[in-house]
């Protein structure tokens, strides 16, 4: 597992972000992830998907900023940044949020495990 590989995999989840691709988000999230989004709410895999199939997730902007990958053994750790413009459940997004997320590598590829994010 090499930094450049999780760079690419984050790039390709943020595309699968963008434009709602539950098929491809369904294959790169695990199906134990845990996430914990900035007002504390515990999401995992299942609320993710079923937020991108009944378009309540709208985006109109977002762009990443990595600030760290660190490897470990079959994990890596990503902290990026995302400058955000879009809405959620009709609200109004907007600003940078940092994201912590842990990818792990199993026999079917890189997959995300957890992470979290906060408004910056």
């Amino acid at each position: 597992m090499k930094i450049e590989e999780i760079i690419a995999m984050e790039n390709k989840l943020l595309q699968g972000i963008k434009s709602s691709d539950v098929e491809l988000l369904d294959q790169m999230l695990h199906d134990d992830l845990l996430f914990i989004t900035p007002n504390g709410q515990v999401v995992t895999k299942e609320m993710d998907l079923a937020s991108h199939k009944a378009g309540e997730m709208e985006v109109e902007h977002l762009l990443a900023t990595f600030e760290d990958v660190k490897i470990i053994g079959d994990n890596a750790i990503v902290v990026v940044v995302y400058d955000t413009k879009g809405k959620m459940l009709g609200n109004p997004i907007q600003g940078q949020f940092r994201y912590i997320r842990v990818w792990k590598m199993f026999t079917d590829g890189l997959k995300v495990i957890g992470g979290s994010c906060f408004q910056v």
